[in-house]
């Protein structure tokens, strides 16, 4: 349990990172959890209802850690310059994959709009760019990401709130998938058959 007033520097850093990936990598997951498998619901409510009420657990979420923080936050392993190289690479492989996939997918879209708007809904299915060669490059970013400034912030609470986030991950990703077979059907079969979840095959970029 780290004592805030004694913290300065590159420690109050580390501390900042690690309170924000408790704080904010699995309710950012969590929510694809309410979402997919009661999209047409969210649809009919409309997507500024469903924001409003999808930000309530969230808000709760951040309170909750706020309030916890110290115990939360779990031992200080210290500052290490091997984890903050990996953490370099980590984030750097993020930035490198979100610069790629804005150019198929915005953040507009990518907040779930399409999901959640009757006007856009079902849109169009995603298979250019970084999208022909793996079909969930933003779950890769987000992995990477909360990883990476784990790594940088290197606390076991971080630590553990990413391996736990593995598997909810992967959870979402399958309730994805079933809401995508509804919308493009037989398109989104043959889709899956040539391009992988989460790591490329060598040479398999598809325009």
């Amino acid at each position: 349990m780290p004592d805030e007033k004694t913290l300065t520097g590159l420690e109050f850093i580390r501390y900042g990172l690690a309170l924000l990936v408790l704080a904010s990598h699995l309710p950012s997951l969590c929510l694809w959890l309410v979402i997919h498998p009661f999209s047409a619901f969210w649809r009919k409510l409309g997507g500024g209802w469903t924001a409003f009420i999808l930000s309530l657990p969230v808000i709760a979420w951040i309170a909750g850690v706020w309030i916890l923080r110290k115990g939360l936050v779990g031992i200080n392993l210290g500052t290490h310059p091997f984890t903050i190289l990996l953490s370099g690479v980590s984030l750097a492989a993020a930035i490198w994959i979100r610069i790629v996939r804005v150019r198929s997918l915005d953040s507009k879209k990518i907040s779930g709009f399409p999901e959640l708007s009757r006007a856009s809904y079902p849109g169009p299915l995603l298979t250019a760019g970084i999208y022909g060669r793996i079909r969930n490059p933003r779950y890769v970013e987000m992995l990477l990401l909360a990883l990476g400034y784990s790594l940088f912030a290197n606390y076991s609470g971080p630590y553990l709130a990413w391996m736990i986030s593995l598997p909810v991950l992967f959870l979402v990703v399958l309730l994805e998938e079933r809401e995508l077979r509804v919308r493009f059907g037989a398109a989104y079969d043959e889709y899956c058959r040539g391009v992988p979840r989460f790591i490329p095959r060598l040479g398999t970029w598809k325009e």
